[in-house]
């Protein structure tokens, strides 16, 4: 891995209109991470992203929270973002309460702690991200017996996002930042 130190720019070149941003995440993480310094090169674009990001991510989604972070973290395995995996691994282990879950996420197929319906959602996620998307009628039906047409309009929305974002950190080489280590101490 390179030396994040080496890649990832420095903290000046984060525009004061990001400060809210970065704040939040210092609070939170205790430091700002990776991607908001790359994404900071842009800042309408980067404060579109996160509007993007908090409207999937609210109180009232169409999704539950265990769910979104599902989909994220799986998008982020197959897209090969460390930062993602890292970060939305974290989120999911917050939200499952079950480690042995969020390990199986990335061989979900095989594995029997997941429901019909996350079954569903995770191959749509899979095959939304294939590279062209592949989407068989099928996979369609499976969606359709177990989520309202709401609810697949708001996953596709979550698994375009996921891909967005993990194959923009993906193309820059953004490093795990270590989110989700045993080792790191939690912030409040």
């Amino acid at each position: 891995m390179k030396n994040p130190q080496s890649w990832v720019p420095p903290l000046s070149n984060i525009p004061a209109s990001l400060s809210p941003i970065t704040k939040m995440q210092i609070k939170h993480y205790g430091e700002v991470l990776y991607p908001t310094r790359w994404w900071g090169r842009m800042p309408r674009l980067f404060w579109l992203m996160a509007l993007f990001l908090g409207w999937l991510e609210r109180k009232k989604a169409r999704l539950s929270p265990e769910l979104r972070a599902m989909l994220m973290t799986r998008v982020s395995q197959q897209c090969h973002c460390a930062f993602c995996i890292d970060a939305n691994t974290l989120r999911l282990a917050q939200r499952c309460n079950a480690l042995e879950k969020v390990q199986a996420v990335a061989q979900w197929q095989d594995s029997t702690l997941f429901s019909e319906a996350e079954r569903a959602a995770l191959a749509y996620a899979d095959a939304m991200t294939a590279t062209p998307p592949a989407i068989s009628d099928a996979q369609k039906s499976e969606l359709k017996n177990c989520y309202s047409d709401d609810q697949i309009c708001e996953l596709t929305a979550l698994v375009a996002f996921q891909n967005l974002s993990a194959r923009f950190n993906a193309a820059l080489d953004i490093p795990s930042q270590g989110l989700c280590s045993s080792e790191r101490k939690p912030h409040a």
